[in-house]
């Protein structure tokens, strides 16, 4: 095992132990909308953004304790969007990370009720003196997100690209649909835990350029393996995005020059952490896995 690999591990367990704790099953009537809840967040996935999260905050010197609510929260609202995406209203799968999407394993509207809960609990997280005992660092996280999450993010990408199934993007509004789909998200997870270490501008300003290339690489390693992938390595369908005859960065540019693409961006996400030294190792690996990862 690498040491990424071993890091990866050692994070993906905090925060699973984390989720869980924050995630316990009440005993209410409705308590199916928390098992949705769990089913969706719990047991999978590679947990990158809280990794960035956790790594962004050891730059701080951020506890611990602060670093994993946090992290447990953008993963909170990552799953979210993952159970809402696979709606048959959305992008209608059947699979994620290998098992039955949500809806699929309990009902469409239970998996929509299950997103809105990890949604808002997110910013529950992020708002309860636990995560941070100044106010003022609480707040700039839930704007943050927010922001990263909203319709100048996440959803405003989601619409981007429901909208792309109908029209032809070129390689400008793709770059952008992926900036506010994707990368805005990433962008939140690599500055949290500048906020979280009340760091100056410097600093975010460099965590914030690293995630936009990084992000955008991770995009296109998504798009090459949607058509150089198989399911059961993936974990989920392949081959949606050509049939659905939407623009990808693989479409416009080619497998070649996108696997090409995806190199530069990675070496330019390196190239702003110059200024954290060996500290941001682990960030610089990472980016270098999310070009070379087969799932």
């Amino acid at each position: 095992m690498s040491a990424l690999e071993a890091a990866l591990a050692e994070a993906a367990g905090e925060v699973e132990r984390t989720l869980d704790r924050l995630l316990r099953l009440p005993s209410e009537p409705h308590t199916r909308l928390f098992e949705a809840m769990r089913y969706a967040t719990l047991g999978g996935g590679k947990r990158l953004r809280p990794f960035l999260v956790l790594e962004s905050s050891g730059l701080f010197a951020v506890a611990t304790s602060c670093a994993l609510r946090v992290a447990a929260a953008v993963e909170c609202v990552h799953c979210y969007s993952l159970v809402h995406d696979d709606l048959p209203a959305m992008d209608d799968d059947d699979l994620r990370r290998g098992q039955p999407t949500t809806h699929r394993a309990f009902d469409d509207a239970t998996a929509i009720l299950a997103g809105d809960g990890l949604l808002t609990l997110a910013f529950e997280i992020l708002g309860d003196v636990e995560t941070h005992a100044d106010p003022a660092v609480r707040c700039g996280l839930v704007r943050a997100l927010g922001r990263a999450a909203g319709a100048h993010g996440m959803v405003g990408g989601q619409m981007l690209d429901i909208i792309a199934e109908g029209q032809t993007f070129d390689i400008g509004e793709i770059t952008r649909l992926q900036r506010l789909k994707t990368g805005e998200l990433f962008a939140f997870s690599c500055i949290a835990g500048a906020i979280l270490g009340k760091a100056d501008d410097h600093s975010r300003h460099a965590l914030q350029a690293y995630a936009h290339d990084m992000g955008l690489a991770f995009q296109i390693a998504d798009d090459l393996l949607d058509v150089e992938g198989h399911e059961a390595e993936v974990g989920k369908s392949v081959r949606k995005d050509g049939t659905a005859g939407k623009a990808t960065f693989v479409s416009i540019l080619g497998v070649e020059r996108a696997h090409a693409q995806a190199r530069i961006l990675v070496d330019q996400a390196i190239a702003h952490l110059d200024s954290f030294g060996a500290r941001a190792e682990n960030l610089r690996r990472v980016a270098r896995f999310v070009v070379d990862r087969r799932a």
